[in-house]
């Protein structure tokens, strides 16, 4: 049930570092734990990582050697329950199979769906780390379950923002916030970008979401629709999904012509260089973002952004400076926000040169330097 990524190794060398997460993609959580890894690993020798034979993301070129163990994501929620479960003891199976763990590794739990590597952790006697990215598990009994594995199993747990942590606090498990950081390819391209707020003559409202309703989709079709007769504001969604799950999602949905819906990439710096704002819509009311990724990328890209007043965002985002915090929930006033930047390049240009400064606190090397902290403290 495993596969190989062929990374040379030496023969002989002890794994002191194991990553587990379930999938692969392009969302948040992978994102941040291939600039974990690139934090964390000296030595791509003495590195592992697992991960779910579902999708190919972003963490392919993550530098260290790959064991895949089975997991499917199913359009029926009781059947990937049940999945996530099996995908579980494969990897507990496939952890217990590898023979080139050291005694003293770390097992680094991505999220906390990689139950397995906490369980492989616990009964082995190796310490284990967790880092949280969720909070809205459903259903409830599932949460219960994993948060319970992460309070048996976990030394130390790292939480993205610190209303990340007041919402699921872990008893009995020592913490630490560690806000997310940008890798250096990425920053290195957004320093070289020149913001506009118009291209073209065009104010553009992009938004890079998954394909969720409480991801705010049907927010920002609405918005589109309520705009048409601006011929100067467009509207682009790049999702966290394919064309055939775009088509799905939309077959009975009207589209407007001003609203362009595009699959996953692997190149968001192109967006991101031709809109005049960026949008996170979360529903606050079924979905609390822990951090906001690509709002600190459109912030480093010196896009002004319009986030959820709670959550991650609200602490990356100053309402008025670097952007706007906006109940999607709040159509009057998303509308009304959106043409306040649409109409006010003077406005966008000061957002803009604030968004850049606030990108600049999230560093690698804050980031780097935490990582290693936690880990110098369990070793």
């Amino acid at each position: 049930m495993t596969q190989t990524t062929p990374i040379p190794r030496a023969d002989h060398a002890k794994i002191d570092l194991v990553f587990c997460h379930l999938l692969n993609d392009a969302s948040g959580s992978p994102r941040v734990l291939r600039g974990t890894i690139k934090a964390l690993v000296d030595d791509p020798a003495r590195a592992m990582l697992f991960v779910g034979s579902q999708g190919r993301g972003v963490l392919e070129n993550c530098g260290i050697p790959i064991r895949r163990y089975w997991y499917h994501r199913s359009q029926f929620r009781i059947i990937t329950l049940f999945n996530l479960i099996l995908s579980q003891l494969f990897l507990l199976f496939s952890l217990l199979c590898e023979r080139q763990i050291a005694k003293d590794a770390v097992i680094y739990v991505n999220t906390l769906l990689p139950f397995g590597g906490a369980l492989y952790g616990k009964l082995t006697g190796r310490k284990v780390i967790y880092h949280v990215h969720e909070i809205s598990i459903e259903p409830k009994p599932l949460r219960v379950f994993l948060c319970t594995i992460a309070q048996i199993c976990s030394a130390y747990n790292i939480y993205v923002s610190n209303s990340h942590a007041d919402a699921l606090p872990i008893a009995g498990v020592q913490s630490v916030r560690i806000y997310n950081a940008l890798d250096d390819d990425f920053t290195a391209i957004a320093a070289q970008a020149v913001y506009q707020a118009r291209h073209d003559d065009i104010f553009t409202v992009l938004m890079l979401a998954s394909l969720r309703d409480y991801k705010g989709v049907p927010e920002m079709v609405a918005l589109a629709a309520a705009l048409t007769d601006r011929a100067d504001v467009q509207f682009e969604l790049v999702v966290n999904d394919d064309q055939a799950a775009i088509d799905q999602y939309f077959a009975n949905k009207p589209v407007t012509a001003n609203l362009r819906i595009y699959p996953r990439t692997d190149n968001p710096a192109m967006f991101y260089q031709r809109a005049g704002v960026l949008f996170n819509l979360s529903r606050i009311d079924s979905w609390i973002e822990t951090f906001g990724l690509t709002v600190l990328e459109g912030m480093a890209f010196g896009i002004p952004v319009l986030v959820p007043p709670v959550g991650g965002p609200a602490e990356l985002v100053h309402d008025m400076q670097e952007g706007f915090l906006v109940d999607s929930r709040d159509f009057a006033m998303l509308k009304q926000r959106t043409l306040t930047l649409a109409d006010d390049t003077a406005l966008c240009k000061s957002m803009s040169e604030a968004a850049r400064r606030r990108a600049d606190n999230f560093s690698k090397e804050k980031f780097s330097q935490a990582l290693r902290s936690v880990i110098q403290k369990i070793q």
